[in-house]
């Protein structure tokens, strides 16, 4: 017989995440406030402390992910561990990992391990940064043209933590990076999901003119929401770093999770507010949106309201479509990187990219030939 979802057989892959991350987890928004002056906690439910922990949900059962396997995954995982490379797929146990490796797309995190915020969602240690790895952007695009070229990778994702001790943010890393795995890797496309570097235009001007192929930055959940999910970021300023994206005629994209607190209202709300807020031009508008179930991660962080239903899912993909989005990947297993590279074929010139570098090499060998 299973044991239950928050009870003993759980415990393992509970203290797995604490030996990752010894220090405090994200997911505690509250824990930097003073003492109140009269304490309840015996009478409410505490997801925060002691035996009172919040049970982790039993999933239903569309939310159960396909074993990983086939050529393609063979391939890029053989990469992977003979130079010992990691990607968020692995550490994050992405539900799409098998799929989305069978097709050449990964995602990877820059700028250490470390955040400087503390989001009710997030399962990435937070505090103060040890060090910033100036070397980084070159082992990255090293790091890309392994897989590249000996495991089939054709679109990567590039996110990062925050960090705001940085008067950069890190965009100057970011930028490097974007350049050296161009540089590195020519006709793979290139999606970075980037911080809002607190608002500032500078360091996100760093990154536009580094020209990835697709710029995202995810909303994560509504307007309502963000004290409780992300106590350290603005919807508004979210949404202006996306419409500055479209301004200077990049693609744009942007993600939210449901099942987190918010009503359906609220979501239909947001991907109206998305659009009005980053028009520009002639219309255009913020092109690719993913909606998809907030797990949670540990019993530390916020707690799932509910599970959203797949006829759902199915819904919000149709009005985010009917509200101009070019493409709504909706699922209750869709990620950031879900489907990333078909996005990036259909909305970039990288298929052109890759035709080019396609003549190049044959121009080169037939010139070797002739030699």
């Amino acid at each position: 017989m299973s044991t239950p979802q928050g009870g003993h057989g759980n415990d393992a892959a509970i203290a797995r995440t604490l030996a990752r991350h010894p220090r405090p987890l994200g997911g505690d928004p509250m824990r930097q406030m003073a003492p109140p002056l009269l304490s309840l906690s015996g009478m409410v439910l505490n997801n925060a402390q002691g035996p009172d922990h919040a049970a982790i949900r039993r999933k239903p059962p569309w939310l159960r992910a396909k074993v990983p396997g086939g050529e393609g995954y063979q391939r890029l995982k053989g990469i992977l561990n003979e130079h010992r490379l990691h990607t968020v797929c692995e550490e994050a146990s992405c539900p799409n990992l098998g799929e989305c490796w069978s097709r050449g797309v990964a995602t990877i995190m820059i700028l250490g391990d470390t955040c400087t915020r503390a989001c009710g969602f997030c399962n990435v240690k937070t505090g103060k940064p040890p060090t910033l790895d100036r070397d980084e952007p070159r082992r990255v695009a090293e790091s890309l043209r392994l897989m590249w070229e000996g495991g089939g990778l054709k679109h990567i994702v590039i996110t990062s933590v925050n960090r705001d001790e940085l008067s950069d943010g890190g965009a100057g890393v970011w930028a490097e990076t974007i350049q050296r795995s161009r540089e590195s890797c020519p006709g793979m496309s290139i999606e970075v999901l980037i911080p809002d570097f607190q608002g500032d235009a500078g360091a996100l001007q760093m990154v536009i003119d580094a020209r990835p192929h697709i710029i995202n930055h995810n909303i994560e959940t509504v307007r309502r929401m963000y004290p409780a999910v992300r106590p350290s970021a603005k919807f508004d300023r979210s949404l202006e770093l996306l419409r500055r994206v479209k301004e200077q005629g990049l693609v744009a994209k942007t993600g939210i999770m449901v099942g987190i607190g918010e009503r359906d209202d609220e979501v239909l709300d947001l991907l109206s507010d998305v659009q009005a807020s980053t028009r520009v031009g002639s219309g255009d508008t913020c092109d690719i949106l993913t909606i998809g179930q907030y797990l949670q991660p540990t019993r530390n962080h916020l707690p799932i309201a509910r599970w959203v239903t797949p006829e759902q899912f199915s819904k919000f993909r149709d009005e985010g479509l009917s509200r101009g989005f070019k493409v709504v990947e909706s699922g209750p297993l869709v990620r950031s990187s879900y489907h990333a590279d078909h996005q990036a074929e259909s909305l970039t010139d990288v298929s052109d990219e890759r035709a080019r570098v396609s003549r190049a090499a044959m121009d080169e060998l037939l010139g070797r030939t002739s030699d």
